[in-house]
């Protein structure tokens, strides 16, 4: 990328804030954008498309803030904007509802996107957007038009977990689907993806799942028991939504084929039978493991993991950092000090957070992975 410019608001007119957010960005050819749920996210891009008439437009909305070189963004309306100017990158963006099938739809948004960068083969890299709770199955569709190729990205967020999160595009704007943008560029991408939690001896099978992410059974116990011993929390101390909250320092962790990457299944939700609702799809006869952390630990790997960012891609034109919603609330009041981290590690590159409801990217030679708990730092070369 030639330039990479970020901008943010907190203005409450649209029209004002798609001004700030577009101050200085000129023929860009691609724009992310991420915004508070109490925007019309029509009227928002609308006004943005204005003062960038020529640029695709894709984000979505984050939980509670971002974080720019600015700070931590927060309040009623905000919105931030990273946007790649430069002769060397072109990008497609395309985006749909749900519609009847998940990977159907996958495949339409892979072919429209490929279509609207003027291209015919597969992207260098992708960025990918979706509504919670069918990430896979967009993915799998849009890998079955292009094969496997390294995306990064995050689902949308709301405040509240109360299904007010928008994803969009230029012309679309849904809670429900999929948007992508297809990058092809010479320049180098880089990407980490780590929960950046610490595995323990605590490790089981799972035996019986329902419907993808109802974790039903862990060695043929049910499953909020099994989670119950492994954490010394009582299961009453487990139900309903107090698990979502216990297990953020401690989630599941499922390791890939290789052993290079665990990938982070928060449990969501402890029912009453025992079972639990899971942000990620699981699979039968595989291992998952109790993961260990810490509130100190989510404050400093949102840092560390920057720096082994920059061990990879040292010479970046910008930093796109998609950080799980879910972490962000478990650090709590403690959210300044963890964008003063990042801003420090850095350093005089631009970049951008958005806080997501599942996270996704990829490990070399392993396959592209949706999770959630996670950390998807992305760098791109000048």
């Amino acid at each position: 990328m030639s330039n990479v410019k970020v901008n943010s608001t907190v203005l409450q007119d649209p029209a004002a804030a798609a001004r700030e957010a577009a101050n200085g960005i000129s023929g860009a050819k691609l724009a992310f954008l991420y915004s508070s749920v109490n925007y019309d996210q029509s009227e928002l891009i609308g006004c943005l498309k204005k003062e960038m008439p020529d640029t695709p437009i894709i984000g979505n909305t984050s939980f509670t803030g971002i974080i720019t070189p600015q700070g931590y963004v927060s309040g009623d309306y905000f919105a931030g904007v990273m946007a790649f100017e430069g002769s060397d990158v072109k990008a497609g963006v395309a985006g749909a509802e749900r519609g009847d099938c998940p990977v159907a739809t996958g495949e339409k948004v892979a072919r429209e996107a490929m279509q609207k960068a003027g291209m015919s083969a597969a992207p260098d890299y992708f960025y990918m957007v979706a509504s919670p709770g069918e990430e896979e199955f967009f993915l799998k569709g849009i890998t079955n038009v292009i094969g496997r190729v390294p995306f990064f990205g995050g689902s949308a967020a709301d405040n509240a977990i109360a299904g007010e999160w928008k994803l969009f595009t230029d012309s679309v704007v849904t809670a429900d689907g999929v948007a992508v943008a297809f990058i092809y560029s010479d320049k180098a991408f880089a990407n980490v993806y780590t929960g950046a939690y610490a595995e323990t001896d605590k490790v089981g099978i799972i035996t019986k799942i329902r419907d993808n992410r109802v974790l039903e059974e862990i060695d043929g116990v049910p499953a909020l028991q099994k989670y119950s011993q492994w954490s010394g929390i009582g299961v009453d101390q487990l139900k309903g939504m107090d698990l979502l909250v216990a297990s953020i320092c401690n989630p599941l962790g499922v390791k890939d084929r290789l052993g290079d990457l665990v990938a982070i299944r928060h449990p969501m939700n402890g029912n009453d039978d025992l079972t639990i609702n899971i942000g990620s799809n699981l699979a039968t006869n595989t291992a998952v493991i109790y993961m260990d952390g810490s509130v100190d630990g989510l404050v400093a790997s949102a840092a560390s993991t920057l720096e082994q960012l920059k061990s990879k891609l040292g010479d970046a034109a910008g930093y796109h950092l998609v950080h799980c919603g879910g972490r962000r609330a478990g650090i709590g009041d403690r959210i300044d000090e963890t964008a003063a981290l990042i801003k420090q590690a850095a350093g005089e590159v631009p970049f951008i957070v958005e806080f997501t409801f599942g996270e996704y990217g990829f490990e070399a030679d392993g396959n592209n992975t949706c999770g959630g708990l996670m950390l998807s730092y992305s760098a791109f070369a000048k």
